[in-house]
């Protein structure tokens, strides 16, 4: 089997492919094959305190989480912009969860900072536990068991990727910069801001600005699919600017080719830039589909009136 690795950027050393990303891509979709995800850093929260002070710390609601129930959320700073973030599992005795390569130092610091006299204890279980993605999401096992676990049929991170990017979820701090704040990244969804925001908890550090943007405002910036013109040889790099003619509209993602809908990117945009604009990013044309409405929070206004 032909393995093409990443050689730099945060999936470094991680397969990006086996040879023929676009067959790889039909095959993990179709739930037959599975993706070496063991490059990215995973952590535990153990004792008999760990969901409700998880449950104060982030924008998830943890109280009450079923053991076996995926779930993602972020850490805010006080003005609201996405500063942690991790996804994970319980299994009614410890949350296992893993967050981006070159951001569980950070995290981990902050969240033993946290602890003070709650029951709880945070360990790194990179070196012992791996994550192994497909259809249905990602799964643990025992890094010694990796191989065998991963199967036969095997797609790498461009499969994996593009799906992503496709379904219009962004991965923190690729698709999201410093400034980023949750509105940005997702509609909201009956109690829900995406999959990471729970929109009736108690108070968490940022919540004021998830809330203020939530009932009151539009984000200042929205996610949007891009569908790149296929005629060039390459993709925009993460950061690049997204141009409306001469003027800077956003900041690109991710970006991949799909098996269906050829080279498509996330990117945030002003939230202003209207729907049919013509964009460039890296002198390659763009168009738009929309991933976060323009208009998020105006739905609430009519109830608050």
């Amino acid at each position: 089997m032909t393995e093409v690795r990443h050689t730099e950027g945060p999936d470094a050393g991680a397969v990006w492919h086996y040879g023929d990303p676009l067959r790889e891509q039909r095959k993990l979709t179709a739930g037959e094959a599975s993706v070496d995800l063991s490059h990215l850093p995973m952590f535990t929260v153990s004792g008999p305190d760990r969901l409700t002070w998880l449950h104060a710390l982030s924008s998830q609601a943890f109280e009450g989480l079923a053991p076996g129930v995926e779930v993602s959320a972020y850490i805010l700073d006080p003005q609201g912009h996405v500063e942690h973030a991790f996804a994970g599992v319980d299994d009614g005795e410890t949350f296992w969860a893993f967050t981006e390569p070159g951001h569980l130092d950070a995290l981990l610091a902050h969240l033993t900072r946290m602890v003070f006299a709650s029951r709880v204890e945070v360990a790194d279980v990179s070196a012992a536990w791996a994550l192994i993605g497909g259809a249905d999401g990602v799964r643990r096992v025992p890094r010694t068991a990796l191989e065998a676990e991963l199967g036969d049929t095997r797609a790498g991170t461009w499969a994996s990727e593009a799906l992503r990017i496709a379904a219009g979820r962004p991965r923190p701090f690729l698709d999201a910069d410093e400034k980023a704040i949750p509105n940005e990244l997702a509609n909201p969804e009956g109690d829900l801001l995406g999959e990471s925001v729970h929109l009736k908890k108690g108070c968490y550090r940022g919540q004021e600005t998830v809330a203020r943007v939530h009932t009151l405002g539009r984000p200042p910036r929205r996610l949007t699919l891009l569908h790149l013109d296929g005629s060039a040889e390459r993709l925009p790099e993460v950061g690049a600017e997204v141009l409306a003619g001469e003027k800077v509209v956003g900041r690109m993602g991710t970006s991949a080719i799909h098996y269906e809908l050829g080279p498509i990117g996330l990117a945030l945009l002003k939230r202003n830039t209207p729907l049919d604009a013509p964009l460039t990013v890296a002198g390659i044309a763009a168009s738009q589909e929309v991933v976060v409405d323009p208009d998020a929070g105006l739905h609430v206004r009519p109830v608050l009136r």
